[in-house]
């Protein structure tokens, strides 16, 4: 593992054990952002299955954008998840950003799905 890896892994490891404490039941809002596309998806640690997820690749999501990897999917995709996860009947979750900094990309898909209805 190299030594980029392996502070992301611990950054992430350290995120993780904050949130399974601080979050008392609720489920977990985890994004993932690669070069060309972003993902996020509603998580229910408790039960290991996934409650609701988007990502800039769903077919609906995929025409209006120019590209997967701009804050524009980023807002998009934090709108879809949003709209998803209310539909199941989630409005509190836990933001789950992983190794990523809270800025750009991930912020716009949080800041999108607060704006949806999501309260974290």
């Amino acid at each position: 593992m190299s030594v980029t890896q392996n502070l992301q892994q611990r950054r992430r490891d350290r995120l993780r054990f904050q949130l399974r404490r601080k979050s008392v039941g609720r489920p977990r809002l985890s994004v993932f952002r690669s070069g060309k596309h972003i993902y996020a998806q509603v998580i229910d640690d408790a039960e290991g299955r996934t409650l609701a997820s988007a990502s800039s690749l769903d077919g609906a999501l995929r025409e209006g954008l120019k590209t997967g990897a701009d804050r524009d999917a980023a807002t998009a995709v934090g709108k879809l998840v949003a709209e998803r996860a209310v539909a199941a009947g989630v409005t509190k979750v836990v933001f789950d950003r992983g190794s990523y900094l809270y800025h750009g990309r991930v912020k716009a898909l949080a800041d999108a799905a607060r704006e949806g209805g999501l309260a974290f």
